[in-house]
């Protein structure tokens, strides 16, 4: 649980960065960019010798779905929103975890389900209010693509890595997989959509680059697959909401911009409150599964 939450104060940074520092480069190349420098620092520690091709294919559609996919629509998100925007935006990705979860199993955990509404509901106080602005559908839209995108991939990792041999293959020898799989999809991308032609990028903008690439992506992404292999997926899905109220915060201390800080701090207390729920309500579970059996 402490990677996941280590990951999620490193990418509360994250959304400012791209909307303050990265603005007027292609959402495209910014994509492309930043997992390139993510794929570099992996690629040292990448094994694929004896890597069954099925899971090595189903590594790379991952990637490309997870990150691929998902970059290229968050920076575009970023034409249409605010930073703090895009960031309460992604409230409806715990949501698709539990529901892509469940569809897997063809059953449903109510605990994980309510709590993961739950913390929708204390994420949406954040933003009560002024919501229909001009551009605001499109943006939320495009968020939603980058929101199942990351769903299934965390979701779909786990199933893949459960089906490898731990003690032949770990997350750190398989991880540049996925990182190549979403920089194809991102270069891909960007080889047909960035206007080579008027491109233009500051020393800045490079150095923002690196670091989203190496720090925020590279170990990020890491850190967040790895921590999700050893939490429920209620507690997942919680945790792909704290970044919210934590992105917010940082977007008005550190760059500048404006949100109601009382539904601010309500609606983060409500998140906490959801994570504790969906710990008691796992909990509880198991021991009622344990106390079936004896």
């Amino acid at each position: 649980m402490i990677y996941l939450l280590v990951v999620s104060l490193l990418w509360a940074f994250s959304f400012g960065l791209v909307k303050n520092q990265l603005a007027g480069l292609d959402a495209n190349f910014i994509a492309a960019a930043r997992l390139l420098v993510s794929l570099v620092v992996f690629l040292p520690f990448l094994r694929i010798k004896g890597l069954p091709r099925r899971q090595t294919a189903q590594l790379l559609m991952v990637g490309a779905i997870q990150y691929g996919i998902m970059y290229v629509a968050y920076n575009y998100a970023f034409q249409y929103l605010k930073a703090y925007e895009v960031a309460l935006f992604t409230i409806f990705t715990p949501l698709y975890v539990t529901l892509i979860n469940d569809g897997m199993r063809r059953k449903l955990h109510w605990v994980s389900l309510v709590a993961t509404v739950l913390a929708i509901a204390g994420t949406a106080i954040v933003k009560r209010g002024g919501i229909i602005e001009s551009n605001i559908l499109m943006g939320f839209l495009i968020v939603q693509i980058s929101n199942l995108g990351f769903a299934y991939g965390q979701i779909y990792y786990k199933e893949i890595m459960n089906t490898l041999d731990a003690k032949e293959f770990n997350n750190r020898q398989v991880f540049g997989l996925l990182y190549l799989g979403g920089f194809l999809t991102a270069a891909l991308s960007a080889a047909v959509f960035t206007p080579w032609q008027s491109f233009t990028i500051t020393s800045n903008q490079i150095l923002v680059l690196l670091y989203l690439g190496a720090i925020a992506s590279g170990l990020g992404f890491f850190l967040w697959n790895v921590g999700a292999r050893q939490v429920n997926n209620g507690a997942l899905a919680i945790f792909n909401d704290l970044k919210i109220p934590l992105a917010v915060v940082v977007s008005l201390l550190f760059f500048g911009e404006q949100a109601n800080v009382i539904n601010l701090v309500l609606g983060g207390l409500i998140v906490v409150g959801a994570l504790f729920l969906n710990e008691w309500g796992i909990k509880r579970q198991q021991q009622t599964a344990l106390m079936s059996k004896t």
